[in-house]
């Protein structure tokens, strides 16, 4: 008997030396990081800007797609707003394109609000009038921004892009979106932008939802060259 209750009495030791040893080794700690980004970027403005100095103006940004990033910022210039700018568009209000500087990442969403909010606050821009556009990968870090900052834009148009379906929760109830996607997209499937709007239009969101027959990845041709989208942009203005 008292050989049994000292075996236990030893095992019961080890286990407790073992249990303390665990712990031991589960230490607390804490990192201060600091990540810099090198956004290059692309500003317009409209024409009438320079010709009043009190006037305020809406602000459109603009992200564009993975086949741009990390490369010559010459290349932004190839698709979306800042394409039609270069064959002649007009818009009413400014636009801010920055570039992805990495070619094989997502956007730093941080850092490109950095850069927004450093333009509006050096510029007569409305706040209640910051716009928000993205393509592909530009659009799925629009629907991020959405989630992440659902008080800064007053309305939102998705090209092709994708977010995971729970992000719906976190976007503002007030913002208006109006979503883009080629019925035969073979790189993000067109389901991505169809239960993302089924989603939202359940939770009673003000939603538009353009879904091109016969149209791949490539949707952003027709978007971008829809007028009325930048009518229906401009008329738009958040009430805090």
């Amino acid at each position: 008997m008292k050989k049994n209750l000292s075996r236990f009495l030893a095992l019961l030791g080890m286990l407790l030396i073992q249990a303390c040893a665990a712990q031991t080794n589960l230490i607390q700690g804490e990192l201060e990081t600091v990540t810099k980004e090198q956004l290059k970027y692309y500003l317009y403005y409209p024409e009438d800007y320079f010709s009043s100095e009190e006037k305020e103006f809406g602000l459109l940004l603009f992200l564009h797609g993975g086949g741009e990033s990390g490369g010559n910022v010459e290349e932004i210039k190839d698709s979306g707003p800042p394409k039609m700018l270069v064959e002649g568009k007009q818009f009413p209000f400014l636009i801010l394109a920055p570039q992805n500087s990495h070619a094989k990442k997502w956007w730093n969403t941080d850092a490109v609000v950095q850069l927004l909010d450093s333009v509006v606050n050096s510029n007569r821009v409305d706040k209640n009038r910051i716009y928000l556009t993205g393509l592909s990968r530009g659009g799925s870090a629009s629907w991020e921004l959405a989630t992440q900052y659902p008080k800064k834009f007053a309305a939102m148009a998705v090209v092709c892009g994708m977010t995971p379906l729970p992000y719906a929760h976190w976007i503002d109830k007030n913002m208006p979106i109006w979503v883009f996607h080629g019925e035969e997209d073979e790189v993000i499937h067109v389901e991505e932008s169809d239960k993302m709007v089924e989603k939202l239009r359940e939770m009673g969101r003000d939603v538009r939802y353009t879904r091109y027959k016969g149209v791949g990845h490539n949707a952003w041709g027709r978007a971008y060259t829809t007028d009325s989208l930048y009518t229906w942009l401009a008329a738009q203005k958040r009430i805090n």
